[in-house]
């Protein structure tokens, strides 16, 4: 065979040109895969701390917060609702919260730092519907003995206004406290531990 008619320039070109075109596809492939590694913002916002200002709510209401897309009921407890707490330990589950989930630097009882302050992720723990605020006490469709607290409409189960869950519920474990710390009297920063802050 013979090279006379071979262009030798002609021929490092298009070789050059397609190691070139063959090195971008393959950077061209990498970086989505790579990028596919990391989170993307949403999912960074999604576990992001979420600060909430709690100088609004009244004593005796709640308000919602939402952090990683569950909401956090935050009620502000009175004397009266601290003192009804204790008159019912004997008809919860775990009312030392021995079992539940919530941090270590909460008390177990009360289950927050402070005790007017609640702070739980508002999911049932039997099949993940989400509770209704019932502070009233002795309402006709609760009973006489109803005290204050959330009641899962989805199968029955109740709660007092610390999350804990009553005996002989569908909901086998006290409501979740998530992590939290204040930055002030009225910032609290849910998703971010007190010992941390």
């Amino acid at each position: 065979m013979s090279n006379d008619g071979v262009n030798a320039g002609r021929r490092r070109f298009l070789v050059a040109a397609t190691s070139v075109v063959g090195a971008a596809g393959a950077v061209g492939a990498a970086v989505p895969f790579v990028g596919s590694w990391f989170p993307s913002a949403k999912a960074k916002a999604a576990g992001a701390p979420v600060k909430v200002n709690i100088s609004k709510i009244e004593a005796g209401q709640q308000m919602i917060a939402e952090w990683r897309g569950q909401p956090v009921f935050i009620v502000r407890r009175t004397q009266e609702i601290l003192g009804n707490l204790g008159k019912i330990t004997g008809q919860l589950s775990d009312p030392e919260s021995k079992s539940s989930v919530q941090p270590t630097y909460v008390d177990p009882v009360v289950r927050s730092i402070k005790p007017e302050i609640l702070l739980l992720i508002g999911i049932c723990t039997h099949l993940g519907c989400s509770p209704t605020f019932r502070p009233e006490v002795a309402p006709a469709d609760l009973g006489k003995d109803w005290v204050g607290g959330y009641f899962c409409p989805c199968h029955g189960s109740h709660y007092d206004l610390a999350g804990r869950v009553y005996k002989s519920q569908p909901a086998p474990l006290n409501l979740p406290v998530p992590p939290h710390s204040y930055e002030s009297d009225n910032i609290i920063v849910i998703g971010v531990d007190q010992e941390k802050a």
